[in-house]
């Protein structure tokens, strides 16, 4: 859902405090890392990988 759709202004701030929180994350662990981490489906790919060394569709297969 969309920060803009959150039905109350509470709700809207808080999706906007943690869209930052997420954004100064990324860039600590990209500088930390010395380059960009993927995006989109290759990052999606890259965090089910991570956990158990398989992919997603790998994992639905089993």
């Amino acid at each position: 859902m969309a920060i803009e759709n959150a039905p109350t202004e509470t709700g809207k701030q808080g999706g906007r405090g943690l869209h930052k929180a997420t954004r100064a994350e990324e860039r600590k662990i990209e500088a930390e890392k010395g380059s960009e981490l993927a995006k989109g489906a290759d990052r999606f790919e890259e965090r089910s990988k991570s956990s158990d060394g398989k992919s997603a569709g790998e994992k639905q297969r089993s």
